[in-house]
């Protein structure tokens, strides 16, 4: 037991990884998480059910921006696992663009056009 403990330490160690806090770390004197201000690294630095609950308020925000009133759990683990992979390899963006980058990349991967991708590239095409 002991040479498992020494072990997973000595991993920890050589991945460079923290120890981990709750979301709740990061909220004001008033209990609020500014979510755009939360950076890649503190979205890595969290524990997974903390990552799972911030990545479902990030798919509700945007549904909710796109006017659906739906979810598709398949693809938010997708998204969340793209954006969790995105975040440990860049810690300083903000998960906010993480996350955007992530559905805009696995919605141009299945033919995906949204009414504001649309209307950009109206606005692009000479008249």
């Amino acid at each position: 037991m002991l040479v498992l403990a020494t072990a997973a330490i000595a991993d920890c160690l050589a991945t460079g990884a923290s120890a981990q806090v709750e979301l709740k770390t990061y909220a004001d004197a008033d209990g609020f998480i500014d979510v755009q201000k939360l950076t890649c690294a503190q979205l890595a630095g969290t524990f997974q059910e903390d990552a799972d609950l911030l990545s479902t308020w990030y798919s509700g925000w945007y549904n909710g921006l796109a006017k659906r009133r739906y979810i598709n759990i398949p693809r938010s683990r997708e998204a969340e696992h793209e954006t969790i992979v995105y975040c440990k390899a860049n810690p300083d963006v903000k998960v906010i663009r993480a996350i955007g980058m992530a559905f805009d990349r696995m919605r141009k991967e299945r033919g995906i056009v949204c009414r504001s991708d649309k209307s950009r590239l109206a606005r692009r095409r000479p008249a």
